[in-house]
């Protein structure tokens, strides 16, 4: 009963409460109070009792919001203390509910209703506070907000002649979620891709990216030289850029000056100096680096070298007194020394400016709630060189959405061109024989850190093959 709650709370101070529970929060309450709002302040409104709304507040910070409260509710308030996880989760756990899914949302449009979504609004709006609007917009809220709860990296919506699908990319694998739900007859339309990036996430560490200790102390070796290139290299949706801002944080400090030109800036980084490219004004990744450099940087991160003058820009910095960052599209650590030769670099140019090249996929980590066990086959026991005593299969349970798999790790090759590999560059020597050269000299494939990873429990055997096997 939500007498309970009010039994503990005392006649004078603040009260700490361990649970929010389903019986202390009142729907009518959140209808007031925005979901933007209770995230950013990190607040909870619970139930009126005797004349006062109670809410939830993480620390004594939160006391500032208790005016703003009772002006949206127009209750006096009587605040209590929780932490803050059980505030995020209660906050997660009923606004999911007021806003709907996105089938009853659907159920209740009508003509009147899907005509209303032709109106355009006078300006921009936080559609998450949209949910008493029009149904198509308390729709989208729901799309976006199970999106996010579901940590989904994308959101593709496809129309169809009188249908449309939605399905989100999680852990780097669509997953349908409505599939050809009926919304109204229309004609074909485009297909929309959405990508969702929090830029309040931390940038995480060097160290739990998925790197062994040695790639890691070797990398940072990297970052201490005050010149030379660094390059990530991987299709899209690799990780690239996550690494490259985990390698800048790392070495961020007020004795160096960081400037990054980025497409888009998807995080921000406090101290650095973060450019966004864009083309219609003539600010390309070449423009903005030829300006960025008369900064006097430390360091430069280059989103991506997509073409000759950017590649050939970036190898003059790098020559001159600049750590360099950037990204390549190349399978492999070799391909990314011959894609440079390809772009109009001359070898010994490369030979002389490169200082290392990390190349990477993200494999799925297995569930650890539901992973299980199994003794390797002969057949794949043969993939490993140092036969390992169990391997472990996906299952599938309610918190991995019966996938086996929640979240994703990197695994990783890095090359540090040594003083053997520089003449055979000079000699623009091709990618697989440069490749046979750092694996003779002790450089781990992909696919040989994916099957570590395998055989300590991180991934199944078969994501590692489903994301390496075309590329050894």
């Amino acid at each position: 009963m939500d007498s309970e709650l009010f039994e503990l709370m005392p006649k004078g101070g603040i009260h700490r409460i361990k649970e929010i529970k389903d019986e202390y929060v009142d729907p009518a309450m959140l209808e007031k109070v925005s979901l933007s709002y209770v995230k950013k302040n990190m607040v909870m409104p619970l139930k009126v009792k005797e004349g006062h709304l109670l809410v939830a507040l993480a620390g004594p910070r939160g006391i500032f919001t208790v005016s703003e409260i009772e002006r949206l509710t127009g209750f006096p308030v009587k605040p209590v203390f929780a932490g803050e996880k059980q505030i995020l989760d209660a906050i997660n756990r009923f606004y999911d509910r007021l806003s709907g899914s996105a089938q009853e949302v659907m159920d209740g449009m009508s003509g009147e209703s899907i005509q209303s979504i032709t109106n355009e609004w006078e300006e921009p709006k936080d559609l998450l506070d949209l949910a008493d609007e029009a149904p198509i917009i308390r729709l989208l809220n729901s799309l976006l907000f199970r999106a996010v709860k579901d940590r989904a990296s994308d959101i593709h919506i496809e129309p169809y002649e009188k249908e449309v699908e939605v399905r989100y990319r999680i852990d780097g694998v669509l997953k349908d979620v409505y599939i050809r739900v009926s919304v109204i007859p229309t004609s074909y339309g485009e297909r929309i891709v959405l990508r969702i990036l929090d830029r309040k996430s931390d940038i995480i560490g060097l160290d739990m990216l998925g790197l062994t200790p040695t790639q890691v102390k070797a990398l940072e070796g990297l970052l201490t030289r005050s010149s030379g290139i660094i390059l990530a290299t991987g299709p899209t949706g690799s990780g690239k850029t996550t690494t490259l801002y985990s390698a800048i944080n790392s070495i961020n400090s007020t004795v160096r000056n960081i400037i990054t030109v980025e497409d888009p800036v998807e995080y921000q980084l406090k101290g650095i100096g973060q450019v966004h490219v864009n083309p219609k004004i003539g600010l390309t990744f070449a423009h903005g680096l030829r300006s960025i450099l008369r900064q006097d940087p430390d360091v430069i991160m280059i989103g991506e070298i997509r073409d000759s003058e950017t590649a050939e820009i970036a190898i003059q910095a790098s020559l001159t007194g600049h750590l360099v960052l950037s990204t390549l599209h190349t399978n492999d650590t070799a391909s990314a020394i011959t894609r440079l030769v390809d772009m109009g670099i001359e070898p010994f140019l490369v030979a002389s400016s490169l200082s290392g090249v990390l190349a990477q996929r993200l494999i799925r980590v297995l569930c650890p709630a539901c992973k299980k066990p199994y003794e390797p086959t002969t057949e794949e026991t043969r993939l490993f060189k140092t036969k390992p005593s169990m391997l472990y299969s996906a299952a599938g349970c309610e918190k991995c959405f019966s996938t086996g798999y929640y979240g994703r790790r990197g695994i990783f090759e890095f090359l540090v061109p040594g003083q053997e590999m520089r003449p055979m560059i000079l000699k623009n020597q091709d990618g697989d024989t440069l490749k046979r050269h750092a694996v003779s000299k002790g450089m781990r494939t992909m696919m040989e850190d994916g099957l570590e990873k395998a055989a300590e429990g991180i991934t199944s055997l078969e994501e590692v093959l489903r994301v390496t096997r075309d590329e050894e």
